[in-house]
């Protein structure tokens, strides 16, 4: 990648910049620059499209979506100390890059990018869910982006795309696959990152639905989801009693027999479990 963009090698960056990897930032550099351009092409055809980043870190990942073709990139970084990397990339790129040194929890990044919008970025271990759950969980559907294609502990990947009657189903799976075609695209081991991390990685591509994959109120699906796998192991009818005397009635009207577990409940059924508690 190097020989492509003109640019340093990674490990040079870090060591000119003196990035060594803070853990509160949940920061793990990947300094191979084809597996950062591989990244890239897993988010499909980036021309055309601005691309948001979040924790781009010395800039490897940054620097294979702009090779890739990417229309515009902008790079939240948290940590000010990757800045001058950034705008080493920056200044290669010429009004391709723009880079915000803030939280991503917090910039309102609508203002800096144009549709089409994708979003790709090997996330922080420490925001990474949460983030997701933002960008899943906008006040309209559909959101802004086309797609995500996020890096996660491999953990958090298979309960992106989990299915019932595994161990990893849960309200991950279900709020994903409920908008989203979500697959896991890649699988990094430790020893590709710096430092290595104690876990695998994956890479998990999410395409949005134009509507949700079945029609179901928002709010009561997250309620119901969140009662029924707080208490997972627990019968329906006993993880769901607060929502009311008649839950059994309700249960049996969206096709569920009470005395089933939250893990054996399909994402159509807990669809069909919301529109019931919707009436």
């Amino acid at each position: 990648m190097a020989t492509i963009d003109g640019l340093p090698p990674l490990r040079e960056v870090i060591a000119t910049h003196d990035l060594v990897a803070k853990k509160q930032l949940g920061q793990n550099f990947l300094l191979d620059l084809n597996l950062t351009a591989k990244i890239a092409r897993m988010a499909g055809d980036l021309s055309g499209c601005d691309v948001l980043e979040v924790g781009p870190g010395p800039g490897g990942l940054t620097r294979g979506l702009l090779v890739e073709g990417a229309r515009r990139v902008l790079a939240v970084e948290k940590d000010p100390r990757c800045l001058p990397a950034l705008a080493e990339i920056a200044a290669a790129y010429p009004g391709r890059l723009e880079v915000v040194n803030g939280d991503a929890m917090e910039v309102d990044v609508l203002r800096h990018l144009t549709p089409p919008i994708k979003i790709v970025a090997n996330l922080p271990y420490n925001v990474g869910t949460e983030l997701l759950i933002r960008w899943l969980t906008p006040k309209a559907w559909p959101p802004v982006w086309q797609s995500l294609t996020l890096m996660f502990q491999k953990e958090v990947a298979e309960r992106i795309v989990a299915k019932p009657r595994s161990d990893h189903y849960g309200r991950l799976a279900l709020l994903a696959q409920w908008r989203t075609d979500a697959k896991i695209v890649m699988h990094l081991p430790p020893e590709a990152f710096t430092p290595a991390p104690k876990v695998h990685s994956a890479v998990v591509h999410l395409t949005r639905l134009d509507q949700p994959r079945f029609p179901a109120d928002e709010a009561i699906l997250q309620r119901v989801t969140a009662m029924a796998f707080n208490q997972r192991r627990k019968m329906l009818r006993s993880s769901l009693k607060g929502w009311g005397p008649d839950i059994e009635e309700r249960l049996l009207a969206a096709g569920i027999q009470p005395t089933q577990r939250a893990e054996e409940i399909s994402l159509e059924g807990f669809c069909a479990l919301a529109r019931a508690l919707a009436t």
